[in-house]
């Protein structure tokens, strides 16, 4: 079956067709969501949140780019909205100006699961805008738009969350050549 009959038959809330739809994509948004959240739990409730907007929103899908795209923006959004709507996340902090920090994140000593598991290990709110700045490639005016904070904050955000993992980097580095001597 076509992708166009697909989401034709998820229109017309076709049981079938939309469990078809969830095992295509269900696996490439997961790990989509697992970047915006903070445990696998977490991923998947918004998973299951964003597939539940998917579904009752799939006749607004006209056909325009990719549709692909098109649910990674409704997970997104999905985890926005998560944190959003949590107190707190987004307190006003101090934009002073912290230096630009760059991290090496294709150092071969490495690992994915490493560089992947310090990501997770940041505050919410850095967490999220490092994902959307680096990961996803939005900018601080898209993300202070998307997350309703200021282009300062975003970019202060950013700043401290690669401070942090150019910290525990280092730190990991270090505990590697001292275990090698």
């Amino acid at each position: 079956m076509s992708l166009e009959q697909l989401i034709k038959k998820c229109i017309k809330q076709d049981a079938k067709a939309q469990s078809q739809l969830y095992k295509q994509y269900a696996s490439k948004l997961f790990s989509l969501c697992l970047k915006y959240c903070s445990n696998y739990a977490e991923a998947e409730d918004v998973l299951h949140d964003a597939f539940i907007t998917v579904f009752s929103k799939i006749d607004q899908y006209k056909n325009k780019g990719s549709f692909e795209g098109w649910l990674k923006r409704i997970a997104i959004n999905t985890a926005l909205q998560r944190y959003r709507d949590d107190v707190g996340v987004y307190d006003i902090i101090n934009e002073g100006n912290i230096e630009d920090v760059s991290v090496d994140l294709n150092d071969d000593e490495l690992s994915l699961d490493f560089l992947l598991g310090i990501i997770q290990e940041l505050p919410n709110r850095y967490r999220l805008v490092f994902n959307l700045y680096v990961l996803d490639g939005y900018s601080h005016v898209e993300i202070s738009e998307l997350i309703n904070i200021s282009t300062g904050t975003s970019k202060s955000n950013l700043a401290r969350a690669r401070l942090i993992l150019k910290e525990k980097i280092e730190s990991y580095k270090a505990n590697l050549n001292s275990q090698s001597l």
